[in-house]
């Protein structure tokens, strides 16, 4: 029996990994290795309470422990800034590159809200989840769930605007 459930762990984890340390990086800004170690901690936390979860819901549980784990470790360590000597140049239309330094754009933008506001725009609109989810997994009232995402949604296009503002040529 013991066997049985390790394997259902190992094919679940195989299966949702992808999208795991996807959400695992939008929550953290961005950095694939904190990424990877956030979702390893959470993993670790779900096999103990597997045989619990495992006929239930192990996905959202696995997703609340890396929401608060992101956000307690976001109120405990300044990550900072990775300052460069040179800003990349624009990409060119129709360049794949662009796709991708959007992609960097946003998570560089993410990675500058305050946890709680990551976790909630991320769990709002990138895995689309209800504001009674999000407020769940935050730990806080539907309304405080509801401030912090539209406070991160005013202040990601803030930040948007204003890297696309530098990033211009003059002419």
């Amino acid at each position: 029996m013991e066997q049985g459930r390790a394997r259902e762990f190992d094919e679940f984890v195989a299966a949702r990994w992808p999208v795991l340390v996807h959400l695992a990086r939008l929550l953290v800004g961005g950095d694939r290795h904190r990424a990877e170690d956030l979702l390893q901690e959470s993993l670790v936390k779900l096999w103990f309470v597997w045989p619990k979860v495992a006929d239930e819901a192990p996905e959202p549980y696995v997703r609340k422990v890396m929401v608060r784990a992101a956000a307690r470790s976001g109120q405990r360590r300044w990550w900072g800034e990775r300052p460069v000597e040179r800003l990349p140049e624009a990409a060119m239309a129709g360049d794949v590159s662009a796709d991708v330094a959007e992609r960097s754009r946003l998570e560089a933008a993410l990675a500058r809200l305050s946890p709680k506001q990551r976790v909630a725009v991320v769990l709002r609109y990138y895995q689309d989840l209800p504001e009674g989810q999000v407020a769940a997994a935050l730990g806080c009232p539907v309304g405080t769930a509801r401030s912090h995402a539209a406070r991160g949604v005013a202040r990601l296009r803030q930040l948007l605007v204003d890297v696309a503002d530098t990033n211009e040529p003059a002419l």
